[in-house]
């Protein structure tokens, strides 16, 4: 059974994963996306040959395979995305960022990266590197 300290803390980081969503939005909204449809750019843009396969794509962005669909299709019908079928297989889906995505996607990364810096701006190097460090064991 968790502690009450445990829990507390658990309030806690769902309240800093709150603030920094609304301080992300903002400067996301203005390049006409949203936190989840940036997490998609950035994983296609970080992707071999910049594409994926769709299931994929959900399970790197947290999405169930019906919610990544839906993200998808207005992201296609705007020219940021595009969907295919694979050579070998009709039954798997491939999605691959556009050129329009990925101007998008890289102006958008220079605001998360501004955004990133402001919101870390008052832990010092070290306290960032055990931040990290923890995040790290407990995704």
């Amino acid at each position: 059974m968790a502690t009450s300290s445990q829990s507390e803390l658990i309030l806690k980081l769902v309240a800093l994963h709150t603030k920094i969503q609304k301080q992300i939005a903002g400067p996301l909204s203005f390049h006409g996306i949203s936190f989840t449809e940036y997490l998609v750019l950035r994983q296609l843009h970080a992707a071999p040959e910049n594409k994926m396969r769709r299931i994929d794509l959900a399970q790197q962005v947290g999405l169930s395979a019906s919610g990544v669909t839906r993200l998808l299709n207005p992201m296609e019908k705007v020219g940021l995305i595009s969907k295919e079928e694979a050579p070998r297989d009709a039954r798997v889906s491939l999605v691959t960022i556009t050129s329009a995505g990925e101007t998008i996607f890289s102006d958008a990364d220079a605001s998360f990266a501004q955004v990133a810096q402001s919101v870390m701006q008052s832990l010092s190097g070290e306290d960032q590197k055990s931040l990290s460090r923890l995040t790290g064991l407990l995704l």
